[in-house]
């Protein structure tokens, strides 16, 4: 429950970032709280032109693999570096 509390706190802090993350800073985000919070990707990679979406299944398939608290606290560290440097 603890470390449920903090990947809640976290993810307000990440919206609250002085500055915005770069994309590939964005898109290590993405990945992480899909995987904290749906597990592993399933389904097809997205083909043809959308980049974005391809991007995006791309990062969440980076996190396959951890659990969900592996992914919780992966992504508390990320954000807790993100507020130190921007």
């Amino acid at each position: 429950m603890e470390l449920q509390n903090a990947f809640r706190n976290a993810v307000e802090a990440a919206e609250k970032l002085p500055r915005r993350p770069s994309n590939e800073d964005l898109l290590k985000m993405y990945g992480l709280y899909k995987q904290a919070t749906e597990g592993d990707i399933s389904g097809d990679r997205p083909g043809g032109f959308d980049f974005k979406a391809i991007a995006k299944y791309d990062a969440w398939a980076e996190q396959k693999g951890k659990s969900k608290e592996e992914a919780m606290q992966t992504y508390i560290n990320f954000i807790e570096k993100l507020q130190n440097e921007l």
